[in-house]
């Protein structure tokens, strides 16, 4: 399973939430540490913190973009995770960055436990110049520093010239994933202070060779998903599986935004009054107990961080159809058996309203500029050339793939059947629960998410999941931060 603590989308300043689906176990795309959900952790700590310097760009070369002629003899500090995708991409990066921009040396640090090696000079004064570090890791550094508006905005970095390229930072970002509370932590400011950067669109995997020998049309509403579900059932197949309730985070997202669009999905997440007993989520709970009826019977047991390949192999052995999952799925089970016949298929959540389009979430990890780098317009120039072609194609030998427009053309096979699924008109939803204050017993991952296996299994009702949920989200309404 993944670790999914680089990509994780918070919806507050502070989230620390652990979005446990779409994976919650290892993965060779992301760090070795494992966020922790918001209202479980006291990773961060707040104080004020110096945040001018924003507009000392406006006007220069950088902040048009490209034009380095006066950048002789400058030194930029990039501090990057390493996580499964390692570390010889940002050497490449930087070798690239420098013969783009004569006179300019990069000084790369690159480690695992980047916050370690970082802390102690940042807290000296010594401050990187670009950091890549997403939200949602056990040490939360990312998350200190945005409590604290250590982060400096990164809006008009938007409107720069991506270096040597005829368009902008905002033309190149796919749609969907500029001005989201996973880009724009500080709710009421519109300044982006984070940079998206390489993304894992999540949905549903299923075996496309199984659906052709049998002539099933690939589901695109729910009735014709239950219309499948009998039809698989009458020959021994179960229309759905999952790894465990942890992967029910982003496809109950991803349910949520298609239910009731983007304004009702940010309520749910900032836990507004009576929002779970909306009739909009009625029928996501009512739709979720239903798949319930023809999820695979030894799921449950399975469900688990030991047996979750057990129902992961379940659809390579066509006993089940179709599993939530992410990106990293295929390189997971690359070794496993399967059917003969067996081709990987990967398909948005269908829509919960008739005639709208389905839906996936994406995870996606962060970049970001120290209120107090020295070198900020160069720090700038730096994270604008993030989209370039150039960049995007050293990232992407890596598999690390950069949410910008069109990568999907660049990719082959399977990778590009996956990063294709916003080209191919899905809605990209972003964004998880707000940050609070601990709440003693309370979770709503927990509450959310691990009841599943109940009303699988039968020992809960729909009604007495959606009132438990309800009640967990008043009490943590209060202890927002």
């Amino acid at each position: 399973m993944k670790r999914k603590i680089l990509s994780i989308l918070l919806a507050g300043a502070m989230a620390t939430t652990l979005l446990a689906g779409c994976g919650s176990g290892n993965n060779n795309a992301a760090s070795d540490d494992k966020g922790t959900e918001s209202n479980d952790t006291d990773d961060s700590k707040a104080d004020d913190a110096n945040t001018e310097g924003s507009d000392e760009t406006e006007g220069s070369d950088e902040a048009e973009g490209g034009d380095t002629s006066d950048a002789a003899d400058q030194t930029l500090k990039v501090a990057a995770l390493e996580s499964g995708y390692g570390a010889d991409m940002w050497t490449k990066i930087a070798e690239a960055f420098e013969a783009s921009h004569p006179g300019v040396k990069v000084e790369l640090t690159v480690d695992k436990k980047l916050e370690d090696v970082i802390s102690g000079n940042m807290r000296a004064g010594d401050y990187p110049d670009v950091v890549h570090l997403a939200t949602g890791r056990e040490a939360g550094l990312t998350e200190t520093l945005t409590k604290e508006k250590g982060l400096l905005p990164l809006t008009d970095v938007l409107d720069m010239k991506v270096p040597g390229e005829d368009v902008t930072v905002k033309e190149k970002v796919i749609p969907g994933f500029l001005d989201t509370l996973g880009t724009n932590p500080y709710p009421g400011d519109d300044n982006t202070y984070y940079a998206p950067m390489f993304y894992s669109p999540c949905g549903l995997f299923y075996n496309a060779g199984l659906l052709k020998e049998k002539g099933w049309d690939v589901p695109t509403t729910w009735d014709e998903m239950w219309a499948l579900g009998d039809k698989a059932k009458a020959e021994g197949i179960a229309l759905f599986t999952y790894p465990t309730t942890g992967y029910f985070d982003a496809f109950t997202y991803a349910l949520l935004a298609s239910s009731g669009g983007s304004d009702f999905y940010n309520k749910c997440m900032s836990y507004e009054d009576g929002i779970w007993e909306s009739p909009e989520a009625t029928k996501v709970f009512e739709l979720i107990g239903k798949l319930a009826e023809y999820t695979e019977s030894t799921t449950v047991a399975n469900a688990n961080d030991e047996g979750f390949t057990k129902n992961q192999q379940l659809i390579l052995d066509n006993k089940a159809i179709f599993c939530p999952n992410g990106t990293w799925l295929v390189g997971e089970m690359a070794e496993a058996p399967r059917a003969d016949g067996f081709e990987w298929g990967f398909m948005a959540v269908p829509a919960v309203n008739a005639g709208e389009k389905g839906s996936s979430f994406t995870f996606f990890e962060q970049m970001w500029i120290p209120a107090q780098a020295a070198n900020q317009d160069m720090a700038k120039e730096f994270v604008a050339y993030m989209y370039s072609d150039e960049a995007a194609k050293i990232f992407a030998e890596s598999n690390a793939i950069q949410p910008i427009v069109g990568i999907s053309d660049t990719l082959e096979g399977d990778n590009k059947l996956f990063y294709s699924i916003y080209d191919n008109g899905a809605t990209a939803v972003m964004g998880g629960f707000a940050a609070t204050n601990p709440v003693e017993g309370v979770s709503m991952k927990d509450t959310l998410f691990e009841t599943v296996n109940s009303i699988v299994s039968g020992d809960k009702t729909v009604a007495e999941w959606q009132a438990a949920v309800e009640e967990v989200s008043d009490q943590l309404r209060g202890a927002m931060e």
